[in-house]
């Protein structure tokens, strides 16, 4: 690559002395920017069947979670299955919008994560290795989707 347009006299807007290039025009996506969103779209659809997997579970079979510890968000566990279902569904299409490229995706998937972290949360006293997993899941979710929403702008 050269610095010098057909004259050979002005240097190629973009790029710095001696061939090397500068900082991308607004609307090119870096590799970075690319990867990022691909993580934040896998992870999110990867939270989102594990979610329904967890509602299925507790819907399907109560008898899969322990149901004997007190706790203050103590609903029945076929309640917490749906929660999870429901949360689970609609993260899975926003996971999609997510993989699509789609602005709303990156906001609504930050949200989901949220949800789906406290919903997560609540549901610690029934299987508390799987929730903590899924609320670290959560965790980078958040953390990929907040750094596309940063770096569009």
């Amino acid at each position: 690559m050269t610095s010098a347009h057909a004259s050979g006299s002005e240097p190629i807007p973009g790029t710095y002395p001696g061939g090397r290039v500068g900082p991308t025009e607004y609307g090119d996506t870096s590799s970075l920017a690319l990867g990022t969103s691909a993580f934040a779209g896998v992870m999110l659809i990867m939270v989102s069947v594990f979610q329904i997997l967890q509602g299925i579970a507790a819907t399907a079979a109560g008898t899969v979670y322990v149901t004997g510890a007190e706790y203050v968000f103590q609903l029945d566990v076929t309640t917490w299955g749906w929660i999870h279902i429901v949360v689970g569904a609609i993260a899975l299409a926003t996971g999609i919008g997510v993989l699509a490229g789609q602005t709303w995706a990156y906001v609504a998937g930050i949200v989901l994560a949220a949800v789906s972290a406290l919903a997560n949360f609540a549901f610690i006293p029934y299987y508390p290795f799987w929730t903590l997993l899924i609320i670290a899941f959560d965790v980078a979710v958040i953390w990929a989707l907040s750094t596309l929403v940063a770096h569009r702008d």
